[in-house]
């Protein structure tokens, strides 16, 4: 006998809120019965379309930590993934994060990882901001291009710290901002979208909080 419960089908078109994703993620977590769920898996098995949900949360990593997830563990840190780390808890604080935010969430990475590197978590922030505030490589990407763009879709890290910056970390359209309200996800959006022909660049992109975000959405 079949599944006689109510189900919930989605309108296509309809925007995914931040709570579907991270419940999407968790179902995949308990479905292969692990707390690593690495992004070729989720691709397996869930619903949503992976880039969507790099977008939304800014990195995968990113996007497992607010769901109460793990990733696995490392010992020999790239640069990129320690500045990664840093601009996870830059757009938490909505401010420079101090060594000591370092053992909490959403920090995933110990103290003990950038002394090893950098010596003293300043130089760790001074070099991130060098490696922010340097121009990516612009190499435009086949597949994009073919459909008419000149850049890729996402913002690299880079482009986000710089957005984020320019914008004081806060939402252009309410201005909320972490600093002021504990908790609050800001996003980088496109001001003329994606869809529309609108390019990944500073010029075109914009801070918004969830909320605007979503509200942006569902008028388009």
């Amino acid at each position: 006998m079949g599944d006689s419960r109510f189900q919930l089908s989605r309108v296509n078109g309809a925007p995914v809120t931040t709570a579907d994703l991270l419940a999407d993620i968790q179902r995949v977590s308990e479905s292969k019965e692990t707390k690593f769920v690495t992004l070729a898996s989720y691709s397996e098995s869930g619903r949503y379309d992976s880039s969507t949900i790099r977008r939304r949360f800014g990195t995968w990593n990113k996007a497992l930590i607010a769901a109460g997830l793990e990733i696995s563990n490392e010992i020999n840190y790239s640069d990129e993934r320690l500045f990664e780390n840093i601009m996870i808890l830059w757009e938490h604080y909505g401010r420079q994060p101090r060594m000591s935010e370092l053992a909490n969430l959403p920090s995933i990475i110990s103290g003990g990882a950038y002394k090893r590197r950098f010596s003293t978590w300043m130089d760790a922030l001074q070099q991130f901001v060098e490696y922010a505030n340097s121009q990516d490589k612009t190499a435009p990407d086949p597949i994009e291009v073919a459909s008419g763009h000149q850049t890729s879709r996402d913002p690299s890290l880079r482009l986000r710290f710089r957005v984020l910056k320019r914008d004081n970390f806060s939402c252009r359209a309410c201005g909320a901002s972490p600093a002021l309200t504990p908790g609050l996800e800001l996003h980088v959006d496109h001001i003329t979208a994606w869809s529309h022909g609108g390019e990944t660049v500073e010029e075109n992109l914009q801070t918004l909080c969830e909320a605007c975000n979503l509200g942006k959405s569902n008028v388009l």
